[in-house]
């Protein structure tokens, strides 16, 4: 009998539904394992983000879950914008090198997913010592392109021009650089030569988040009733805008049947809170498990998605929230500059222009203007798209293919 093929992925952010974030490599290993492959994912012990942390008293600590072998490599914990964040990678890409082969199996494909981008040296050395058939660089956002275009960095600052080393040694070591942004291989087989090894695999979900998990009752609470609600949930951070739909419930204040309803946490936590204390139409409402995403979502009219208009997101955007917006089957109310996100692709909701509150508003009123069956009919448009080309089996399949490839 043919031994089974083994799956590395090697991602330090990487979950299990339990963890409450970075669930992609679990949902995915759904189809590797009912296609017979073995699958071993190699994650670190502390995520920021994490609502659950793993138990994980020794450097290696080995997790069986859902067929799927964990492998949590035991790193430095850090505070969300802390330098020791970089420290934290560092020392999981080092330890990675060292993992147990003998209980994790030797494995035949590699996928190292970033960010963090270091550990894309390490995966490249584990796959000349065992041999492994591919090696895949899979690409969730573009660095140092996301330092310098969010974050002001001049190509020529010493973090800068280490991280684009590490790029241009993954996309040229690796056999398939698959990216999660639909327009990133522009920047992508620039620096490659080789436009055949760029592959496009999304972000997408889980049927299984249909069987979803009531609301706490603390939460339950703070959600206003009998408004039209437009609804945010994730991450509050410098790339999502919040700022300007803040801004544009300021502008809202005199329709006051509209309401505005922040879910999650993030670093511009406090600012955001500061913002909803001087009005009365914007409520934030603490992060809430992944499991209980569907069951808020109930509750909004139309679901936000914002981004800047930074030339960053012409390559393309990968952001969970539209799929669990979508699946809801909410229209949704996006701030780009089309970029052919989800929204645009599937016709499911309006997309006005970025870095503006006053658009934001106009849109916002546009759909609370909008017939309700108008509005129903936008959501449905989205559900049936992402259900086609979002459904972690869809995507899953694509990988499967890669495996089969010379």
């Amino acid at each position: 009998m043919e031994e089974r093929k083994t799956i590395w992925v090697i991602n330090q952010f990487a979950g299990t539904p339990t963890s409450g974030w970075g669930e992609r490599h679990y949902y995915l290993a759904q189809a590797w394992l009912a296609a017979g492959y073995r699958v071993s994912i190699i994650s670190g012990s502390y995520n920021h983000l994490f609502s659950q942390l793993p138990a994980a008293p020794r450097t290696y600590n080995l997790e069986p879950t859902d067929g799927r072998l964990f492998c949590w490599v035991k790193t430095p914990r850090y505070r969300g914008q802390s330098p020791l964040r970089f420290w934290s990678m560092w020392v999981f890409a080092w330890r990675v090198l060292f993992v147990p082969v003998e209980a994790l199996g030797r494995p035949d494909h590699i996928i190292i997913s970033s960010m963090p981008i270091f550990p894309v040296l390490s995966a490249f050395l584990l796959k000349k010592r065992w041999k492994a058939k591919h090696l895949f660089f899979e690409i969730r956002d573009l660095w140092p392109l996301t330092l310098m275009h969010l974050g002001g960095f001049s190509r020529w600052h010493p973090v800068v021009m280490v991280l684009a080393w590490f790029e241009r040694f993954g996309y040229r070591r690796a056999d398939k650089v698959v990216s999660l942004l639909p327009n990133a291989h522009h920047h992508i087989n620039a620096i490659t030569g080789n436009p055949a090894k760029f592959a496009y695999i999304p972000n997408g979900l889980s049927t299984n988040l249909l069987a979803d998990e009531p609301l706490d009752p603390d939460v339950l609470a703070v959600i206003p009733q009998n408004k039209f609600v437009v609804g945010y949930t994730g991450t509050f951070g410098l790339a999502n805008a919040l700022e300007y739909l803040a801004e544009a419930a300021a502008l809202l204040q005199q329709h006051p049947q509209i309401c505005f309803v922040l879910v999650g946490d993030g670093y511009l936590k406090d600012q955001l809170a500061a913002q909803a204390q001087t009005l009365n139409n914007l409520v934030l409402v603490r992060k809430i498990r992944k499991n209980q995403v569907q069951a808020m979502l109930r509750h909004f009219d139309v679901c936000f998605v914002g981004r800047n208009g930074s030339p960053l997101f012409d390559h393309g955007v990968s952001a969970n929230k539209y799929f669990d917006y979508m699946l809801a089957g909410k229209p949704i109310l996006a701030a780009n500059n089309l970029i052919k996100d989800p929204v645009e692709l599937s016709g499911g909701g309006v997309i006005v222009a970025p870095d503006s509150a006053e658009a934001i508003a106009q849109g916002v009123l546009s759909l609370y203007q909008m017939p309700a069956p108008a509005r129903i009919a936008l959501g449905q448009k989205g559900r049936e798209y992402v259900t086609k080309y979002h459904d972690m089996n869809y995507l899953s399949s694509l990988y499967l293919n890669l495996f089969q490839q010379p």
